[in-house]
C-alpha cells in the first residue's frame, strides 16, 4: 500500500527545482486592522490551531541513496517559537517598507530539517487612510507542502469567519510525536511500495489483453497530448529582460483593486475574470518592455498558468494537485480591447485543447520516476526556457477573515521564481478585492516600481475600454486602487 505521507512526484519536483537562488515557497502578506496582538497571545492562538493542520508539525525524512521519495514524519524537536517570528518596521512603517521586509523574507530558504513553514508577526505598520491601526502577518510555506488552492483552505482553517467567534487559546490535547523512522525503515518502506506497484501495472496489462484497441488508443491519445504540450513549450518563450539568471535577493510589490472592476471588464468585453487578469499582465508588461527600449512588435510572451485539478472531495488536503497551461501574452498589442479579445480567444482554444490534460499526464508520470531521474530532469528544466514567467490566479476567501477579532483587510500573494525567470506574478481575490503580487529578482528588475505602475495604468485603460451604455464604470473606484513596492536602494539586511 502506498504511504499517504510520502511526497507525490509533483511535490518532490518542487524540492529538486530548489537550486541556487530559486526557493520554492509560496507566500502571502496579510494586513489586519486594529492593534497587533502580543507575540505570546498570537503564539497561543496559533498553537491551538495546529492540530487542524498536522503537516505543520512534520518535517521531511529523506530515503537513503534516493531509493524513494521523501516522507513526512513528526518532528520530535518541533518548537513553534522557531516558526513564529516577530518583526517591527522602522518609522514611518509605510507599505513600501512592508514590501521591502517581505522581499527580504521571501529571499530566505526554508530549513529542510524543520517543518517547511514560517509566520512573521509584523508590528509598526502605519495606520490606514482612515486612521485605523494596522499590523501584518507574513506567511511562507514550501510548495512541496501546499499549492495555491489548498493554501487558501489552510488560511480559512487558521483564521475565523466572524469577529465575535470565541478563539481557542490553549491546545486541545498534548501533542505526542510519533517515533522517527530509521534509515532501514525508510528504505524498506520505499522498496515495499516499489514492488507493490507492479500490481497496478499488471492490471493495466490485463486491460491491454482484454481490449487492446481501446487501451492502445488511450495510450496514443496520452502520448499525443503530452507531445502537444512539449511542442507548445519548446517553440515558445522568446528572450526578454525577464529571462535571466536570478540571484539570492528579492524585490516585492503589489497592486490592490476592487474585484468589481474585473467583473466590469469581463462583462463589458464578454470574457472571464481570468481573461481580464491576463490582459492586464500583457498590457502592463508591454508598457514596461517598451519603456526599457524593447521592440515589442509581433512579440508574444508565454506565461505558465497553473490550473487546479483538485476535486471538491480533496478540499483541505495538503500537497499539490495542479496542472498547467501555456498562455500567450500579446505584449505587442497596445489596444486594450484587441488585447483582451486575443487573450480570450486563445484561452478559449486552450481550454478545449490537450494541453491541460497533457500536463496532468506528466504529473502522473512523475509519480513513477525514480528520485535520481526526477533530480536530473529538474536540472535540465533549470537550463531551459519553456515559459517567460508564471502567472497564477487563485480565488481566495470571499468573506472577511479575522485573527483574534481583528479583520483581515488585504491579502497579497506570492509565487516563487524559477531559474532564468526573474519575475513571477500572482493574483488572488479576497472579500471583494483582487490583488496582484509581483516577486522579482532584486538585481534583474531594479525598476519593479515601474512594472507596478504600468499594471495600474493597464487596468485603468482596460476598464475604460470595457465601458458601454450597458456597462458603466465609476472611475472613482479606480482611485481606491493602491500599490506598493520595494523602494529603490533599500538595504538588503534582514530586519
Amino acid at each position: 500500500m502506498t504511504n499517504p505521507d510520502r511526497l507525490s512526484g509533483l511535490d518532490s519536483a518542487f524540492l529538486h527545482l530548489e537550486r541556487g537562488g530559486a526557493h520554492m515557497h509560496v507566500a502571502s502578506i496579510m494586513v489586519f486592522e486594529g492593534a497587533a496582538p502580543s507575540y505570546d497571545e498570537f503564539l497561543r492562538f496559533l498553537e491551538s490551531r495546529l492540530g487542524r493542520v498536522p503537516r505543520y508539525r512534520q518535517r521531511l525524512a529523506f530515503v537513503p541513496l534516493e531509493q524513494g521519495r521523501p516522507v513526512w514524519v513528526d518532528d520530535p524537536y518541533f518548537n513553534i517559537r522557531y516558526h513564529l517570528r516577530h518583526s517591527a518596521l522602522p518609522s514611518p512603517g509605510d507599505d513600501g517598507q512592508l514590501a521591502a521586509l517581505a522581499g527580504r523574507l521571501f529571499a530566505e530558504r526554508l530549513d529542510r530539517d524543520k517543518p517547511l513553514w514560517e509566520m512573521n508577526l509584523v508590528e509598526g505598520l502605519s495606520a490606514g487612510t482612515d486612521g485605523t491601526a494596522r499590523f501584518a502577518v507574513i506567511v511562507k510555506t514550501h510548495h512541496a507542502l501546499v499549492d495555491g488552492i489548498s493554501g487558501v483552505d489552510i488560511t480559512s482553517v487558521l483564521f475565523s469567519a466572524s469577529r465575535d467567534e470565541v478563539e481557542e487559546t490553549t491546545p486541545v490535547a498534548e501533542w505526542i510525536p510519533r517515533p522517527l523512522p530509521t534509515d532501514f525503515d525508510l528504505v524498506g518502506g520505499a522498496l515495499v511500495e516499489r514492488f507493490s506497484n507492479p500490481a497496478e501495472i499488471g492490471r493495466a496489462a490485463r486491460a491491454l489483453v482484454r481490449s487492446p484497441r481501446r487501451a492502445i488508443g488511450a495510450l496514443g491519445n496520452r502520448i499525443e497530448q503530452t507531445g502537444a504540450l512539449a511542442w507548445a513549450g519548446v517553440r515558445s518563450a522568446p528572450p526578454t529582460a525577464i529571462n535571466q539568471a536570478i540571484g539570492p535577493h528579492r524585490r516585492y510589490g503589489w497592486m490592490n483593486s476592487s474585484l468589481s472592476t474585473f467583473k466590469h471588464i469581463k462583462n463589458g468585453l464578454d470574457g472571464t475574470i481570468n481573461d481580464a487578469v491576463l490582459t492586464t499582465v500583457a498590457l502592463g508588461l508591454g508598457r514596461w518592455l517598451r519603456r526599457r527600449g524593447t521592440d515589442t512588435d509581433g512579440l508574444t510572451l508565454t506565461a505558465m498558468v497553473p490550473v487546479s485539478v483538485r476535486a471538491e472531495s480533496e478540499s483541505g488536503q495538503l500537497g499539490n494537485r495542479v496542472s498547467a497551461l501555456w498562455a500567450p501574452l500579446p505584449v505587442f498589442e497596445q489596444d486594450p480591447v484587441a488585447a483582451f479579445n486575443y487573450v480570450s480567444a486563445k484561452m478559449g482554444d486552450l481550454k478545449h485543447s490537450d494541453q491541460a490534460i497533457a500536463a496532468d499526464t506528466l504529473t502522473e508520470l512523475a509519480g513513477f520516476a525514480p528520485p535520481t531521474i526526477a533530480s536530473q530532469a529538474a536540472r535540465l528544466q533549470n537550463r531551459q526556457r519553456l515559459f517567460n514567467l508564471v502567472v497564477t490566479n487563485v480565488p481566495g476567501p470571499q468573506i472577511p477573515l479575522y485573527l483574534l477579532g481583528r479583520k483581515m483587510t488585504a491579502l497579497y500573494p506570492v509565487v516563487p521564481l524559477t531559474n532564468n525567470t526573474a519575475l513571477g506574478i500572482a493574483a488572488m481575490s479576497y472579500s471583494g478585492r483582487l490583488s496582484f503580487g509581483l516577486l522579482a529578482d532584486y538585481d534583474a528588475l531594479p525598476d519593479l516600481g515601474d512594472v507596478v505602475s504600468d499594471f495600474k495604468t493597464a487596468l485603468f485603460d482596460l476598464a475604460r475600454a470595457a465601458e458601454s451604455d450597458r456597462h458603466r464604470w465609476d472611475s472613482a473606484v479606480h482611485e481606491t486602487l493602491f500599490t506598493a513596492h520595494t523602494p529603490d536602494g533599500e538595504a538588503l539586511s534582514v530586519v
